[in-house]
């Protein structure tokens, strides 16, 4: 029996002629045009390897790729992937050269920086498109469970992006693990009783007692590799009368204790070669036997192993099942193991397979070795180089356990703990610090130590703890790595303003303080500028910070190209031009992050800066390319699994007015950020409600949401420029006017020392607020002509809106419509609903006939149709909008004929037309 599930809800099947239906149906609808992705899942021997045989056997119109997984290569980066695609080298030509070379550098076949890994399932993703517009492709995966982690994300991120591609991904395993959590599942259950009791009696040459029949069907619960395998063992007066059954193990059990009964009966010498074979993942002939006859073993030893039905030697070496190998490995004595890897090692070449003969040299250490440790070292070395940090890290792991000094061990394990930190293993880190702080080591490798340990806690948790524990470890740094302090202490503050009110141990006050105690460089750098401005700001103010941060965003400007470490805090930098107003760093800094990241495949940092930027265009009213930079937020997140709060989603939803959607986004965020402590995400969900509730003109509930805002310290996150602008509207219109005025007071604390023309223009309308007469008239047209000035444009028709309900009040009409015109239009272009309601049932009341509003929709465009669509229109290329959306350039012109045809139009020359900049396109239902 079996059950076929995904997430498009694949209908039940039962019995194997119904499983191979599935798998023929799925290459016939790859046949007319469309991709297959199939995850058959089952336990060991329940009959999926011969479905993919089936698959293979049914596709001869399709070019064949295969793999499997060896439970030994798991922590090989890449090995997988690089026996798929080496049957495609004829293909990488068609790639986009950084694509292409991505792959050259994974593969070890150039050199070159460390590609990121998402850049390189784009680049597998392409690969796989190219080759199956010759031919229909069927790649097969089996023993899937036990794929190298960076190999089983690339084939996760290829069969979640496929859909024009004539391509068939089937995958087959033990279990499902996240790399196919929600790809479509064949679950194989086994035969039913009547099917097993034919399968048995098929095996069975003599008399079956029906009770021992029984037993066997029971014990085996359908598993037909079971059913072949029980009987084995039995004697036929066994058979025929079921006395003297052995004692029951556990399937799995049973099975390989059928396989190392055949294993026991065969000479010693093909025991051995059995031994090597299994301890050789590649299946490699020509390595088995070169590893063989150094051992003393012949070509004899071969053919009792085959004739047992164990083993097949061809152009491979294949067991017959995954369970033969893994009996044969555990089943060897240790110093049987280790002169097998021995063997392996001394044959494999150290030039064309360094890695893979430092692993075998390792198995074969029993103990402390420095020469192999270095080996591994070396290794770690290169497989960080080609982008496999899981890999690396493993490397480093062994090496420490193989190291003899202590010293070198502790340096070495913490090295390990970095690297498995860096590639998200962070249990794994947490043991390897252990070990790292032990045997003698220095004040330096214990800070460091301590400071790993402040990382993984923040990572792991962004809460309330990480910032006293980032404070305790970049004190300790200050008299052994002065450099490395200040970045400790960025990382500090950083946690500090993530944790605002809800910080534990270490607020963002204390945590200043010692930052400003530790000795700045002679020559700053822009993050040490960062650093002094940020912390000055809760120390000293607005006006004390606001020199040091406008030196440290100059510095961050006209740098042309900054180092790694600099450049992981342009997040932290463009959060600064947000205090002091300053959207043009802020834009051009991410603009200019992002592109890099782009251009170089840099996809794991490209959600905190996607954020960065649509942030600032949401506050620029610029929400089409918001909207396009959420698209491709939202693609990468799927793409790396990196978890990315939707603070930017929240804005936009407050912005259009949205209360319902604002509403489950903001429960989602707060009920997440209380648990783990970020005070940050309370902060800001107070705001975005103002900003909602002043534009549905409910002041009560925009003032009950930032009230607080005067009753904080002026750096509080409860306190930002933002939340004050908000609190002085709903306060004046609510009838608080002493809150109000130290509102208009307290903004005046980051306004005055900015300087910009946002700033000093949202404080003139703050104050206008709260004046009368010709002063109120004067100040709305100051805000108003020192906002034009800006691209910040829903500060300007926020403003239009104030001055022309002012001007209503004070009866000048015509004045009033002339205002309130002018804001309707730019809302509605906008698309801030609620902003442009309000502005309506202002004009209705100065007498004016008001059209109804029309903000267009795409609505009979899916999601994915409409961001092709937007990124073709601003003029990306099929293979660009390809990156940016992590899908083929043939599923890119797929989508496109699709846009065309719904549009009625010919040409992408015509999308402007069809979608311009100002419509907010929805997706349809």
């Amino acid at each position: 029996m079996a059950g076929a599930r995904s997430p498009a809800g694949v209908p039940v099947v039962r019995g194997r002629r119904d499983e191979r239906a599935v798998l023929d149906g799925l290459l016939d609808s790859v046949r007319a045009g469309r991709s297959g992705v199939l995850v058959v899942r089952g336990e060991a021997g329940i009959g999926k390897t011969a479905l993919l045989e089936h698959a293979i056997g049914s596709a001869s119109d399709f070019r064949v790729l295969r793999a499997v997984g060896v439970e030994s290569e798991i922590e090989l980066a890449f090995a997988a992937l690089h026996q798929v695609c080496a049957l495609l080298d004829d293909f990488a030509d068609r790639l986009p050269a950084p694509q292409r070379e991505a792959l050259e550098i994974t593969f070890g076949v150039t050199a070159g920086a460390a590609p990121d890994r998402l850049f390189v399932a784009l680049a597998t993703l392409s690969l796989f498109s190219e080759a199956a517009q010759e031919r229909p492709l069927l790649c097969v995966i089996d023993d899937a469970q036990w794929l190298d982690r960076a190999s089983a994300q690339v084939l996760g991120f290829v069969a979640r992006r496929l859909l024009a591609e004539p391509v068939v991904l089937l995958f087959a395993a033990r279990e499902t693990t996240d790399a196919y959590a929600d790809l479509p599942e064949l679950l194989i259950e086994g035969l039913d009783d009547a099917e097993a009791r034919k399968l048995l009696a098929s095996v069975i040459p003599g008399r079956l007692d029906d009770r021992v029949a029984d037993q066997l069907v029971a014990e085996a619960r359908g598993n037909p590799l079971a059913l072949l395998e029980l009987p084995r063992g039995l004697s036929p007066a066994q058979l025929a009368g079921g006395f003297g059954l052995p004692a029951a193990l556990s399937l799995q059990g049973r099975i390989e204790e059928s396989f190392l009964e055949r294993l026991e009966a065969l000479p010693e010498n093909t025991q051995r070669l059995l031994l090597v074979t299994a301890a050789e993942p590649l299946g490699d002939p020509a390595l088995v036997w070169r590893a063989a006859e150094r051992l003393g073993i012949t070509g004899a030893a071969r053919e009792p192993a085959e004739s047992a039905g164990l083993i097949e030697i061809d152009d491979r070496v294949r067991f017959r099942h995954p369970l033969v190998r893994s009996a044969v490995y555990r089943a060897a004595p240790a110093q049987q193991r280790r002169r097998a890897h021995r063997a392996l090692a001394e044959t494999t070449d150290a030039e064309t397979d360094p890695d893979r003969r430092a692993w075998h040299l390792a198995e074969a250490t029993a103990g402390p070795d420095e020469p192999v440790a270095d080996e591994l070292e070396r290794a770690a070395g290169r497989a960080q180089a080609r982008g496999g940090l899981a890999a690396a890290a493993a490397f480093l792991e062994r090496a420490t356990a193989l190291t003899p000094d202590p010293l070198r061990r502790a340096q070495r394990a913490l090295t390990a703990a970095q690297t498995k930190y860096e590639a998200g293993a962070l249990d794994d880190a947490l043991a390897l610090l252990a070990t790292a702080e032990t045997g003698g080591v220095d004040d330096l490798q214990r800070a460091r130590v301590h400071l790993l340990s402040a990382q993984i806690a923040f990572a792991a948790q962004r809460g309330g703890d990480a910032p006293g524990l980032l404070l305790e470890a970049a004190r300790e740094l200050e008299a052994v790595d002065p450099d490395q302090a200040r970045t400790a202490y960025l990382e500090a503050l950083d946690a500090a303003r993530f944790a605002g009110p809800l910080a534990r141990g270490a607020d963002f006050v204390e945590v200043s303080k010692a930052a400003l105690a530790c000795p700045a460089p002679h020559r700053p750098r822009p993050t040490d500028l960062l650093l002094q401005g940020i912390a000055t700001l809760p120390i000293d103010g607005h006006a004390a910070a606001a020199p040091i941060l406008k030196s440290a965003l100059s510095a961050f400007r006209e740098e042309p190209a900054l180092p790694p470490g600099e450049s992981r805090w342009i997040s932290a930098a463009c959060r600064a031009a947000w205090d002091f107003w300053d959207e043009e760093s802020w834009r051009l800094l991410a603009t200019r992050e992002l592109q890099r990241a782009r251009d170089a495949g840099g996809l794991t940092a490209t959600p905190l800066l996607l954020s960065a930027l649509s942030y600032v265009h949401a506050l620029c009213g610029e929400l089409s390319a918001v909207e396009s930079l959420l698209d491709e937020l939202r693609a990468t997140t799927a793409a790396t699994g990196i978890p990315v709060h939707r603070y930017v989603e929240i804005w936009v939803a407050a912005l259009r007015g949205r209360e319902p959607e604002l509403s489950a986004l903001v429960e989602d965020l707060t009920t997440d950020a209380k648990a783990r402590g970020e005070g940050f995400a309370l902060a800001f969900a107070g705001q975005a409600g103002a900003v909602l509730y002043n534009g549905l003109g409910r002041y009560e509930e925009a003032f009950a949401a930032v009230r607080e805002a005067v009753d904080v310290a002026p750096h509080s996150e409860l306190s930002t420029p933002t939340a004050v602008a908000e609190l002085v509207e709903a306060a004046a219109r609510v009838g608080e006017r002493r809150i109000a005025e130290r509102a208009l007071e307290r903004l005046t604390l980051s306004t005055r020392p900015s300087g910009s023309d946002w700033a000093l223009g949202v404080e003139a309308r703050s104050r206008a607020l709260l004046s009368d007469g010709g002063a109120a008239e004067r100040l709305y047209e100051e805000a108003i002509e020192r906002l034009r000035r800006t691209r910040v444009r829903v500060q300007l028709v926020r403003t239009h809106l104030l001055y022309g309900e002012w001007l209503r009040r004070e009866r000048r009409r015509l004045d009033a419509r002339e205002q309130l015109r002018t804001a309707l239009e730019l809302f509605t272009s906008i698309g801030a609903e609620a902003f442009a309601a309000r502005a309506e049932r202002e004009l209705r009341a100065t007498g004016e006939r008001v059209r109804k509003r029309r903000i267009e929709t795409r609505e009979q465009l899916t999601a994915q149709e409409i961001q092709v669509a937007r990124l073709a229109r601003d003029g990306l290329s099929n293979t660009a909008i390809g990156e940016r959306m992590f899908i083929s350039q043939h599923t890119v012109a797929y989508h496109l004929r699709k846009v065309f045809t719904k549009l009625d139009i010919t040409s992408r020359n015509q999308l402007a037309r069809a979608m311009p900049e100002s419509s907010p396109a929805q997706p349809a239902a």
